[in-house]
Parts: structure tokens; C-alpha cells; sequence
């Protein structure tokens, strides 16, 4: 066997192992749970009056309620990467790793099996969120092909996002530290086009939300199911994913591969 087909066996392995593990503590419930509670505070609480700020008089929830869904998926996202930092850390902590050290075993299909179950497991939790979502009136006006496009770019948000927590979960001497450290990654949403259009921030404020990653991402997440003209957004979106995903790769794979002392 070559090295790629021993990487795609190992990786599969690891990949029976964590959702073996989700299957007997799931988190899915507890990763949508929270921006579903957001998605119901929001739009029930505050979406009158952000809903009459977006359609003027005639505005109300109908308009909010389309306008905070695509960052409440990404909230969800990262939800589901602050999971993923808790159970590497949890892993490095219990020495199983040091174990897999040892074995004659492709060293990245430790990381990518982390990976892998963590995007099954929030897409899911997004499909949970977007049926809650369609309940209390989301309606999306674009077809097929837009969803799957938002899809695939969500998917490509969990990827990114995802390496980043494994990184982090190896970064942290403990597992209460590692189910702080992506907390950042839950509060960019706020700080960007996901609850209020960046154009009523303050000028330091909306400049920040108008260079962060996450707003590409909400913006053409957006306009794919709602419809607009999606232009460079896309194209930024998927930039940032790619950028992240390799940049949290990069300093997992070190991680991994320092001395194993901690």
C-alpha cells in the first residue's frame, strides 16, 4: 500500500472511532441547541423591531427572522468546532495519543479523523437549525442548485473551523482551557453582517466587521438562499475557508508532531 491509501485507511478508522464516541456522549443536540435558543431569542424578542429597521414600515420577523439565519448556521459551526477542541484536548490529556505515537499508523489520520466527525456532526446540527428555522417561517427563494451551493460552502466553513479547534485542542494543557479558547470563533458572528447589517456599525466597528472572515461567508450564505448578486463575496468566502483550513492544518500537524511531553 502506498502512503495516500494508507492515510484514506487510517483516516477512516479514526473516523469509526470518534463517531463511535458521539454516539455514546452526542453532542448534536447541545451544538444546535444553543443557536437555536439564539434563533428563538432573536427573532421573537428583537425581531420586530430589527425586522422594521431592515423592511422599514412594513418590516417585522418575517424579515429578520431571513436576514439572521445564515449567522445563526455559522454560530452553529462554531459551536460544533469548541466540541471538537474539548475532545482532542481530552484525548491528549488521557494519553491515548502518546499510544497512537507509537503504532504503525499515518500520523495525520489521528487529526483527520477528528476532522471528519466533527463536519458530519454540525452539519447535521445545521440541518436541525434549518428545520427550526423553516418552522418559524424562513423561507428561502432561490432553488436547488443555490442550496447545495450554501451547503458546500458551509461544509467548507466546518472543515476550516474545524482544523482550527484541533489545533487548539492540542495547544491546551487541560480540557476546561480548551472549552474556552474558540470562544472568540462564537462571537464572530456578532461582530459582523450576522444579526445587523455592518452599514449601522460605528466606523471602527463596521470596519473590522467588513474585513473578518466570517462576513463573506454570512454574505454569500445570504445571497445564495435569499437571492443578490453574489460577485467577489464568493470568491472572498471561499478564499478565507481555504487560508484557514490550511493555516490550521499546518499548526496541527506541529502540534502533533512536537515531543509529546506536555
Amino acid at each position: 500500500m502506498n502512503a495516500l491509501s494508507i492515510y484514506v485507511t487510517d483516516s477512516a478508522t479514526m473516523l469509526r472511532r470518534n463517531l463511535r464516541h458521539m454516539r455514546r456522549y452526542p453532542m448534536i443536540f447541545f451544538i444546535a441547541g444553543i443557536p437555536i435558543v439564539f434563533l428563538l431569542l432573536f427573532v421573537f424578542v428583537f425581531g420586530g423591531t430589527l425586522g422594521a429597521g431592515l423592511g422599514g414600515v412594513a418590516g417585522g420577523r418575517a424579515d429578520y427572522v431571513a436576514y439572521v439565519v445564515p449567522g445563526i448556521l455559522l454560530i452553529t459551526i462554531s459551536g460544533g468546532a469548541t466540541g471538537t477542541a474539548i475532545s482532542v484536548a481530552m484525548d491528549m490529556t488521557e494519553g491515548i495519543v502518546a499510544r497512537f505515537r507509537t503504532m504503525s499508523i499515518s500520523r495525520a489520520s489521528f487529526l483527520s479523523g477528528h476532522v471528519l466527525a466533527n463536519v458530519i456532526q454540525t452539519m447535521a446540527a445545521i440541518a436541525i437549525v434549518v428545520v427550526v428555522a423553516l418552522v418559524i417561517g424562513f423561507r428561502p427563494t432561490t432553488g436547488p442548485i443555490e442550496w447545495l451551493a450554501a451547503f458546500g460552502l458551509l461544509t467548507l466553513s466546518a472543515v476550516a473551523l474545524t482544523w482550527i479547534a484541533v489545533a487548539l485542542g492540542m495547544l491546551t494543557k487541560s480540557v476546561e482551557t480548551a472549552s474556552n479558547l474558540p470562544m472568540p470563533l462564537l462571537l464572530l458572528p456578532f461582530f459582523g453582517s450576522g444579526f445587523v447589517p455592518t452599514a449601522s456599525l460605528p466606523d471602527p466597528l463596521r470596519w473590522f466587521a467588513d474585513n473578518q472572515p466570517f462576513t463573506p461567508i454570512i454574505e454569500t450564505v445570504r445571497r445564495l438562499l435569499l437571492g443578490g448578486e453574489i460577485g467577489s463575496t464568493g470568491l472572498i468566502a471561499v478564499a478565507w475557508c481555504v487560508a484557514i483550513t490550511l493555516v490550521g492544518y499546518l499548526w496541527a500537524r506541529k502540534l502533533y508532531d512536537r515531543d509529546p511531553a506536555r
